[in-house]
């Protein structure tokens, strides 16, 4: 049994491993995700851009959040299947706890991943509304601008009867 544990507590190290590389990935693709994000908002073509920039960074994270929960879960029935088979040995004991650690510090990394991506959506969503308000304006302008035209080519035609007129 013990030999069992230690292999199980040995996979559940591994497993941990893969799980903490592949969290710096998610931080490190989510920074990324914002660096490019804050280069979009300076481009002045957002509007379609962006949306499905906003779209696609939202399903990367809540595909990542998702998948640390799945992570998480899998690790308390692990840490519950140890309870329930009441290892005693000192050294399960110390796997145990070093488990329930991590296991602590992943649910505060999920915690922070949900609330960064909630800041990011906050964010992206005051893109969203500036985008649209640059397009009221450019609209309003083209409106303007048309409107100038039309009185320029009445005038040009007034002006032009007027000469002949004369």
């Amino acid at each position: 049994d013990r030999d069992t544990d230690k292999k199980r507590i040995e996979e559940l190290l591994e497993e941990n491993m893969v799980l903490e590389i592949a969290q710096k990935q998610s931080m490190n693709e989510s920074a990324h995700l914002g660096w490019e994000l804050e280069q979009l908002s300076k481009s002045t073509d957002l509007a379609d851009t962006r949306k499905s920039f906003v779209f696609e960074l939202n399903e990367c994270a809540s595909s990542r959040i998702l998948k640390l929960e799945k992570d998480n879960q899998s690790l308390q029935n692990t840490i519950q299947e140890l309870r329930d088979a009441s290892l005693t040995s000192r050294e399960s004991n110390l796997k145990f706890v070093e488990l329930e650690k991590e296991n602590q510090q992943l649910s505060k990394k999920i915690e922070k991943l949900q609330n960064q991506i909630e800041k990011e959506k906050q964010s992206n969503q005051d893109l969203e509304t500036l985008s649209e308000e640059l397009i009221k304006d450019k609209e309003q302008l083209q409106v303007v601008m048309e409107t100038l035209k039309a009185d320029k080519d009445r005038q040009i035609k007034d002006l032009k009867q007027e000469n002949d007129h004369l």
